[in-house]
């Protein structure tokens, strides 16, 4: 230990480890995509796992709502908690019932309108090809839209020029769908042990941390919580109020497949600032198969109301806890879109409302009481130091 200090303490010593640091830092960058691909990876295998969390996060403050309305009488906290999962589970099965039972007929039914309609489809592009396009590109284009039988059959010899694409593709949808699954029954089980995991973790950082920054730590993470819990679950009613505002208008003017699209409008809603575009796009594209002039309608009518949604109503829902900037959530949806994909765009807002959080509150005070600290004037009676050099000098 001795030969350590004094090895601390040679002038080459602070060299050495700025040298090593760089050095590790520029390895670090060199190799980041290779960093983050192995992170991923080894991500991936969790994945199931971490579905979980994020559904029993999800599903918590519904329980945790049945809780205290609900079952507010039961006596036993345990036999409360559990009634309250078992409630909240069923109104999620029920309300995923309900949405595929929307979904699927009218999903069935436009496809089915789609190909009876391929004839006037290919009738309509034939005419495009004949007045837009030069002589020279007809030819290939009017080979492939003669009739809707030929559309058919190209795309049936598509299907079996890329069957093993199209077999590995399902294949990955069976295991995504049987993951999902697995995760929602690993949810209930993490949702019962909620209060043990809480407990362990609270125990966890009472022996890493000292008192003061264990109060720190606390702070801190519920806080998070907090952000969190508003953003989902306000995010979740402004999705429902556009898709319930949606369906009425669509219901009044008389346009079709209104749960389908009302659905999609709801659902991408939920993704910050590109997803209503996302959702309009759709759905005047389905409406347009149908009646031209009512996706006309439809996106006049997405403008208005994504305009009042977002000045009117997440204004109110998520108030003053969500109060960021424009420009910095922006910056923060392209920066995790970048790194995280659609995950980073659903969680931007939140994660952005985070950073506004330490910032502001934590990062800017400690500074702020930094510098106060150093040109706080000495105590009455003693002299600043540079003062008493300067008498010094002048006896």
């Amino acid at each position: 230990m001795k030969k350590v200090k004094e090895l601390i303490h040679k002038r080459w010593f602070a060299t050495a480890v700025g040298g090593c640091i760089t050095v590790a830092f520029y390895l670090i960058l060199s190799n980041l995509s290779n960093i983050w691909d192995s992170f991923t990876q080894v991500l991936g295998y969790f994945s199931t796992v971490l579905s979980g969390c994020v559904l029993a996060y999800m599903m918590n403050p519904l329980a945790k709502l049945y809780q205290r309305l609900v079952f507010r009488k039961v006596k036993k906290e345990q036999v409360k908690w559990t009634l309250s999962i078992v409630l909240a589970l069923t109104t999620v099965i029920l309300f995923l019932v309900f949405i595929m039972s929307i979904l699927i007929p009218q999903l069935i039914d436009s496809v089915s309108m789609f190909i009876s309609n391929l004839d006037s489809y290919a009738k309509s592009l034939r005419s495009f090809i004949r007045q837009k396009l030069p002589d020279n590109q007809k030819q290939s284009f009017q080979s492939i839209v003669l009739s809707s039988e030929n559309i058919i059959n190209t795309a049936v010899d598509y299907i079996m020029d890329n069957s093993s694409k199209i077999i590995n593709i399902s294949t990955s949808a069976g295991k995504g769908v049987v993951n999902w699954i697995i995760a929602f029954i690993l949810s209930v089980y993490l949702l019962g042990a909620k209060h043990r995991l809480k407990a362990g973790l609270k125990r966890l950082l009472r022996a890493l941390l000292s008192h003061k920054h264990y109060d720190s730590a606390c702070s801190f993470l519920s806080h998070c919580n907090n952000i969190l819990n508003r953003y989902v679950i306000f995010d979740l009613i402004d999705g429902i109020i556009v898709g319930t505002v949606n369906a009425v208008f669509m219901g009044i003017v008389g346009m079709q497949y209104v749960g389908l699209v009302s659905v999609v409008v709801g659902v991408t809603n939920l993704v910050p600032t590109f997803g209503p575009l996302v959702g309009a796009v759709i759905g005047g594209f389905i409406i347009l198969m149908v009646n031209p002039f009512h996706a006309l309608l439809f996106v006049v009518f997405t403008i208005i109301l994504q305009t009042i949604d977002g000045y009117v109503i997440k204004p109110k829902l998520f108030g003053g806890t969500l109060g960021v900037s424009g420009l910095w959530i922006l910056i923060v949806i392209i920066a995790c879109g970048s790194i995280f994909g659609l995950v980073g765009i659903l969680l931007a807002i939140p994660i952005a409302a985070i950073a506004d959080y330490i910032y502001n509150d934590m990062l800017l005070p400690a500074l702020e009481n930094r510098n106060r600290h150093d040109v706080e004037p000495p105590p009455d009676g003693e002299a600043v130091p540079e003062a008493k050099e300067e008498i010094t000098e002048k006896n």
